[in-house]
């Protein structure tokens, strides 16, 4: 599909996603993934420090830092940051097909990505000092203004930044070699970097650190707009609203992109799992291909679920839909709330000023791993019951007001 085109007279913009507009694929993924952003940031919370994992493990422990580090630690989150550059071209077509001019569907973005910054700014303020809201209100403003209705000599220069970034990880990968091979076992743990607001002594002073930290860390996670970019070409084919003619697209995508992020985490996930023991040098490399390869977890969990979605409506072409999918699929469409739920929980139970279960049972790992769990089928729960019901989730319904208006 080429660019984003207005050949007719422009009208108003229409309103939010209707039902039957919705894809199985992007919902599927959102509501399910939400456990794996429940998972890292609950460990993260638990421990005080990022990327979040036990510094001596034993026992199950071992094999849970390295499962964290494979498939979960900094190969969750870009996911979103696909599915976020997919949206803006869907809502963006929705526009255009109800015949509003360009000025209005770009009037729609600008205001819902400045309403994100400001959720960001409330949710890191009060809860989370690693919000990717604001980012991705920045992402999208910028993406809007440069990007979103350009040719497609200039979208598949995307494409060209991902070739670049498969040279970049194995140029790093050559470097971890190198390091692994020359160096003398050691004793290093895995480099972590302290965050104040996770261990204040009390809610106003979390609060205080949170508005320091928070702008420095949505800064470093701006740069998604080259993942954001990539879910907006694959939108512009519409590679997961009509899976079936793109499997092949999506099984080379899976197997590529997973492949790469899934190898560039095991290395630091064995050094976290006591499994591999090397000096400092070599634990920061490894450490830098993890988080150099981690982005590759977006496009290749996004094909995942993609080709999961494709088969699943092979499945039920003539039955009802069962219940875990619509559950799930009920979360994803209320991914926000999700979100903000779960970081609502962490405060409540991990921060040492409030019920700081992670100190109290004595296994941080634990008490994380089964926090992320349960609070993530709380809210799959939820939101099938407001799916009952037809009802969006609470934040869903605010940015919407906000950017659409009462209608």
């Amino acid at each position: 599909m080429t660019a984003i085109t207005q050949s007719h007279a422009p009208g108003p913009a229409r309103g939010p996603v209707r039902r039957t507009e919705r894809a199985l694929a992007p919902d599927l993924a959102r509501g399910a993934m939400l456990l794996f952003i429940a998972l890292a940031n609950s460990a993260v919370f638990a421990f005080g420090n990022q990327p979040g994992a036990e510094a001596s493990p034993h026992g199950w422990e071992r094999g849970f830092n390295l499962v964290m580090f494979v498939f979960v630690h900094a190969r969750a989150y870009p996911m979103f940051a696909v599915m976020f550059g997919y949206g803006l071209v869907q809502l963006t077509r929705r526009q255009d097909a109800q015949g509003a001019g360009p000025g209005a569907a770009r009037s729609v973005l600008l205001r819902r990505n400045a309403w994100l910054i400001a959720f960001g700014l409330v949710h890191a303020t009060l809860l989370n000092f690693g919000d990717f809201l604001g980012a991705y209100g920045i992402v999208g403003i910028l993406f809007t203004l440069l990007l979103l209705r350009r040719g497609e000599r200039v979208q598949r220069v995307v494409l060209w930044l991902w070739g670049w970034m498969v040279v970049y990880v194995a140029v790093v990968a050559g470097i971890a070699v190198y390091h692994a091979t020359n160096s003398t076992s050691g004793s290093a743990a895995v480099p972590t970097e302290g965050v104040d607001s996770l261990s204040a002594p009390d809610y106003a002073t979390s609060v205080a650190d949170r508005l320091g930290e928070w702008p420095i860390h949505t800064l470093t996670v701006v740069p998604i707009i080259v993942i954001a970019w990539l879910g907006a070409w694959a939108a512009r084919r519409g590679v997961l609203e009509d899976p079936a003619r793109h499997r092949r697209l999506l099984i080379r995508t899976a197997v590529i992109a997973l492949g790469i992020a899934f190898a560039g985490g095991a290395p630091i996930g064995l050094v976290s799992a006591g499994f591999v023991h090397v000096d400092g040098a070599t634990a920061d490399a490894f450490l830098l291909l993890y988080e150099v390869s981690g982005q590759f977890g977006g496009p290749g969990y996004v094909a995942l679920f993609g080709l999961l979605a494709l088969r699943l409506s092979k499945a039920r072409s003539d039955a009802r839909p069962k219940l875990p999918v619509v559950a799930l699929a009920a979360l994803g469409q209320r991914s926000l709330s999700g979100y903000l739920f779960q970081s609502l929980a962490w405060v409540v139970l991990l921060s040492p000023f409030a019920l700081a279960l992670g100190e109290r049972t004595g296994s941080p790992t634990l008490t994380a791993c089964l926090s992320a769990v349960l609070v993530w089928l709380a809210t799959v729960a939820g939101a099938y019951l407001l799916q009952r019901r037809s009802l969006p989730g609470p934040a869903e319904k605010l940015l919407r007001r906000l950017t659409y208006g009462p209608r």
